[in-house]
């Protein structure tokens, strides 16, 4: 029985690597994923193009505009003569942001009542907003030292302090993201492909014929992908470190740990698919319709959970790419261990469990 079930994983593991569609799924497509939605998704600002409107024009705003220029957010800026100006730059694209800097900025800053008004277009809110940030921080510093800290009626300088991703690397946020899109895709889609081409094929009645039983079988089909998948899990964790230099503040030991239960869960939900889908073409189309879309969304990877409506947030609480992405999240960047992240490593493990449970007994059903 031992022997026939080796034999069955060694078989599996050979088919796989013989199969060069197979590998390009299992290892390239993550590289190139990876790679794209690293560079590609970066919600930083770099040498971004601005206007200013001097209605000043003395020595102090001339150093506050050199404060942006030198800066590596924004570019040379765009000079405005009028404010009428600002609505045409805005419509044609030259400019994302204007600084209206207002007359006597000198005798403002006596005063304690400069006036500096930033414009931004909000047609993308997101850049918007992180630009009127980054805008703001400038002023403020150079309002600091201008004034040596005591700028204002009340003399109140807001300061702050950005912990565990001080340089506001966007990269941080989404390669823990793009680890778990990409494990949960590739696993579930190859375990899921895999079974269905068994029994597409007719091979899958000839194994169960087998003295092994069916969830066996399974366990013998599946333990092959576990160990690809967490080799795929440790190639993409170390591209995300040579490429893009995203910290690794945990335990190696503990992300191995999580990474194997989130790749159990991810087949099972393969094994899942496979037993509803007689082909291998409709088990790739519900494994990227069914799990690309709501991983992607619900699971925190780009947008906050917490901002989401009530029913979303349940549906997304349910998935285990939001509570492995907030495991990934708290090892990489955080440094935090079992102490911290044991409800989600418990909510994983019941989830694998579940889903692995429910995976045989379908199969089962299906196929005997």
């Amino acid at each position: 029985m031992i022997r026939t079930f080796i034999a069955l994983v060694q078989k599996e593991f050979l088919h796989i690597l013989r199969d060069k569609r197979t590998l390009i799924v299992l290892f390239g497509m993550p590289v190139a994923q990876v790679i794209l939605f690293g560079y590609a998704i970066n919600t930083e600002i770099n040498h971004a193009r601005m206007g200013v409107l001097d209605r000043s024009r003395n020595d102090q705003s001339v150093e506050l505009i050199q404060r942006f220029s030198v800066s590596d957010y924004f570019h040379e800026p765009l000079y405005l003569d009028h404010l009428d100006q600002i609505e045409d730059v805005f419509r044609s694209g030259q400019v994302k942001m204007v600084v209206v800097i207002g007359p006597e900025l000198g005798k403002g800053l006596i005063r304690g009542s400069a006036s500096i008004q930033i414009v931004t277009d909000a047609s993308d809110p997101n850049m918007a907003s992180v630009m009127t940030q980054y805008a703001q921080g400038i002023i403020g510093k150079w309002l600091k030292d201008k004034t040596n800290g005591t700028y204002g009626p009340q003399g109140i300088i807001t300061t702050s302090r950005m912990h565990y991703n001080p340089e506001m690397r966007s990269v941080n946020l989404f390669v823990p993201g793009v680890i778990t899109v990409i494990l949960m895709l590739v696993s579930a889609m190859l375990t899921s492909i895999a079974i269905s081409r068994e029994k597409e094929l007719g091979t899958m009645e000839i194994l169960l014929v087998s003295p092994l039983r069916p969830g066996t079988i399974i366990l013998g089909k599946v333990i092959p992908y576990l160990v690809l998948s967490l080799v795929n899990a440790i190639f993409i964790f170390l591209i995300g470190q040579w490429i893009f230099h995203v910290p690794m503040q945990g335990s190696y030991g503990m992300l191995i740990l999580s990474g194997l239960i989130f790749i159990s869960a991810a087949l099972s939900l393969g094994l899942l698919i496979s037993s509803i889908a007689r082909t291998q073409q409709l088990a790739l189309m519900l494994s990227l319709f069914a799990l690309m879309m709501p991983t992607i969304l619900l699971s925190g990877f780009i947008f906050p959970v917490s901002s989401m409506p009530i029913p979303l947030q349940v549906l997304a609480n349910i998935m285990p790419a939001k509570h492995f992405i907030v495991i990934l999240r708290g090892i990489m960047l955080k440094g935090v261990g079992m102490e911290f992240l044991w409800k989600e490593v418990l909510i994983l493990t019941g989830m694998s469990v579940i889903l692995l449970f429910i995976s045989v007994r379908k199969f089962k059903i299906r196929l005997q």
